[in-house]
């Protein structure tokens, strides 16, 4: 299931990043198949981002204008939690704790 939400986040990056991407790019970029990114994208649809989907020899995806993530309000140790957490499931090594 982490994957899975990991994955969905990276989507929903990938989405604000550019204005439009077809299926077999956004699915190379995640490393899953059209398949499970339809899936992905209905998940998005689900939590209530508007996902426009296009079929065609230009279709593909597209967050639809405005929206975009709510800002993260995190406080220190938060934050420092925040980034360990996501260390150790990239493994990699945790930044050190703040002074």
């Amino acid at each position: 299931m982490a994957a899975t939400s990991t994955r969905t986040l990276r989507l929903l990056s990938l989405l604000q990043s550019r204005r439009h991407w077809s299926g077999a790019d956004l699915a190379e970029r995640l490393g899953v198949s059209v398949r499970t990114l339809r899936r992905d994208v209905e998940r998005l649809r689900e939590i209530g981002y508007p996902v426009d989907a296009s079929r065609g020899a230009d279709g593909g995806y597209a967050l639809a204008p405005g929206a975009a993530l709510p800002p993260l309000v995190l406080d220190d140790d938060e934050a420092v939690a925040l980034a360990v957490g996501l260390s150790a499931t990239a493994g990699t090594n945790p930044p050190p704790p703040p002074p």
